[in-house]
Order: C-alpha cells, then structure tokens, then sequence
C-alpha cells in the first residue's frame, strides 16, 4: 500500500500552496476547496432550503463536522509561503489586502442580502450584528480575524529573529485551549458576553485551530506526505474517526466537557482522510477531468459562491417533512442536497460572472485585478 500511495507524491507535481515556481497550481487542493464549498452550501440547503433541523448521526451532520475545519485549514496551507520576509511594510501590505479582500465583499454582501430578503432591514442589521453569525456572513470576517493574528504573530517573531517552529506549536496549543473553554460552560462564560458576539470573535476561537494546523502542515509538507504514505497511517485515522463518531453520535459515553473530545478527534481524522483522499486521487481532480475541471472552478471561486449562494436558495420545506418521515437515510439525503446545492452554486457562479463584467465589482467584491 505505501508504494501505491506513493504514486500521489510524484516529484514532478508541483508543489503545494498556490503556484510553483513554473506557475503550475496544486489542482487537487483548488478541487478539494471547490468541495468542501459544495458541502457548505448543502448544509445551507438543508437548513435554510428544506427546513430540517439536522438529525444526530445522518450524513449531513457528520458532513457538518469537518467542513467548516476544512476551509479553515485550506486557508491557512495557502497562508503559509516559505518565502515571506516579515518586514513592517509587508505587513502592512498583506493587512489592508486582507481587509479589502476579506471585509468589503462581507459587509456588502450582508447589507444587500438584509435589505432583498427581510421585511424591516434596520432591525434585521441589529440582530445581525448582535450575533457571530452576521445573518451566515461571518466566514470572511474571522479569517480576517485569523490573518491578522497570523501575520502580526509572524511579524513579531520575524523581529526577535526566532526561526523555530516551536512558538507556532504554542500558538496552536493556547488555541486549542481556548477552543475547549467553549464546551465548558459550567465552568467558562466569557463567549457569551457582547463583544465576543457582535465581533464573532467566538467563531475565530472556534476554529483557529484549523488554520494554524494548516499552516504547520504546509511547513513540513513533505514529512506530512511520507506520513501519509505509510501503510499503516490511513486504517489508523479511519479507525479513530470511525470510533469518534459513534461515541459522538450514538454511545455518548463521555459526559460534561469530555463530551468534546471524541467530536474534535473526529473533525482531524475526518479533515484528514478528506485531504488523503484528494491528494491520492490527484488524477481524478486534474483539469484534464471534468470533476477536476468542475470543483477547480468552484474552488478558485469560493468567495463568489459564499456572498451570492444565499440569495439563490428555494423554499422547499416539503422534502425536510419528507426526509424526517423517510427516516435516516445517507443517500437519498446526499443526493437530493447536494442536487439542490449543484443548482444553488451554478446560479451564484452565474450572477458572479454578470458582475465580474465590471472592473469594480470585480476588484472590490471578488478581490480581482485581472
């Protein structure tokens, strides 16, 4: 198996976070991002579309596990550039490119979406605001969030010459830490407070974790590949997740702030063997391939598809009625969501490329220059 797995880490790919130096794009990883932005539409579908309160242990809320996580970690593989040199105005650069990029399109995209889809826009942007959501536009705002910590701590250390790898692992532990704070609620409180909610800074502390292990992934990717490689690492992951989920789901044997623990292993082995998956199967996600083809473009598009999907969703609160009455079944409800989801994104990409029509809507919507 581990000369199998190493047919997907062939020299001559190019090599992860972008663009290589002949200007090749990691496909799969584009095709993987494209993926897990179908998934959260789906998500959106369900819940918005088709009325369902999620059921425990279906395949929709097992796919809610890992999505957000993932997105997160993709952001931040892509963050981490060994190239960088951390001066102050680099810093102040990549910040004000972060804030247009990541800021703008959020706020615009909310405001239009309160102003065409609620009855009373002033109190409908007060209960926005008010909570860390932001009427579902709160993605862009924390990894703005996460970019600013990201680069300042970069900076920071740039300045004191520290090289080491060790302050980063640190800075993942404290965020795992304050991650845990969350589940805690017996004995923390402090992300029910206001400002953690109006700034959705509860969300960041929720999945900061994910960035940071993807920057520290892209950083040793290749000890990160021969890890993979190995033929005993997969069984191993799908096993725990395997193990993980049913606790989470079905046993509940663990109790209180224990409670968390099978559910956070499960979102890692879950994001990983999706990652594996990609990675494996690179071929397949190539742009020679149609589903490579299809998911590179969403994946190159995720910000087009995130502002504009909500305002494509149907009211379908008949197949929710129907799901619930059908009883658990993984494929009629990931088929007929994922369906609904395809349709949802065509139509967002759709009203992307009206509006890439214009050079300002393109900069300052999608952060496109060319």
């Amino acid at each position: 198996m581990a000369t199998e797995l190493s047919k997907s880490s062939n020299p001559t790919l190019p090599p992860p976070g972008g663009k290589s130096a002949g200007g090749l794009r990691l496909e799969w990883l584009d095709a993987l991002r494209g993926f897990t932005m179908l998934l959260v539409v789906m998500y959106h579908v369900f819940g918005m579309s088709f009325s369902g309160d999620v059921p425990k242990g279906t395949a929709i809320t097992v796919m809610m596990l890992f999505r957000m996580p993932t997105f997160f970690f993709i952001s931040g593989f892509l963050a981490y550039k060994v190239s960088s040199v951390w001066t102050g105005e680099y810093l102040g650069t990549m910040l004000w490119k972060k804030v247009k990029i990541q800021l703008v399109p959020s706020v615009v995209g909310m405001v239009a979406y309160l102003m065409m889809m609620k009855p009373h826009f002033w109190p409908a942007l007060e209960h926005a605001l008010s909570v860390p959501t932001k009427s579902g536009y709160w993605f862009c705002w924390v990894l703005l969030h996460m970019f600013i910590i990201y680069y300042v701590i970069a900076y920071l250390l740039e300045r004191m010459r520290i090289r080491s790898v060790w302050p980063w692992i640190v800075v993942w532990i404290i965020s795992v830490t304050i991650y845990a704070t969350l589940y805690m609620p017996a004995w923390f409180s402090w992300h029910k407070a206001p400002f953690w909610q109006y700034s959705s800074l509860v969300r960041t502390a929720e999945y900061f974790q994910f960035f940071l292990a993807g920057t520290l992934a892209h950083r040793y990717w290749d000890r990160v590949q021969k890890l993979m490689d190995t033929s005993w690492f997969f069984p191993t992951v799908l096993f725990i997740a395997f193990i993980c989920c049913v606790e989470n789901y079905h046993w509940h044997n663990l109790r209180l702030q224990w409670a968390n623990l099978p559910r956070t292993i499960a979102i890692y082995s879950l994001m990983f063997i999706l990652v594996m998956f990609f990675r494996y199967y690179h071929d397949w996600f190539s742009r020679d391939r149609w589903i490579g083809a299809s998911l590179q473009y969403i994946g190159t598009r995720t910000l087009d598809v995130y502002l504009l999907h909500y305002f494509f969703m149907p009211t379908l609160p008949a197949v929710g009625a129907w799901f619930k009455t059908a009883g658990r079944n993984f494929v009629l409800e990931t088929t007929v969501t994922m369906a609904v989801a395809i349709l949802v994104t065509a139509f967002a990409l759709l009203a992307s490329n009206v509006l890439r029509i214009s050079p300002f809507y393109k900069k300052w919507l999608f952060g496109r220059t060319s």
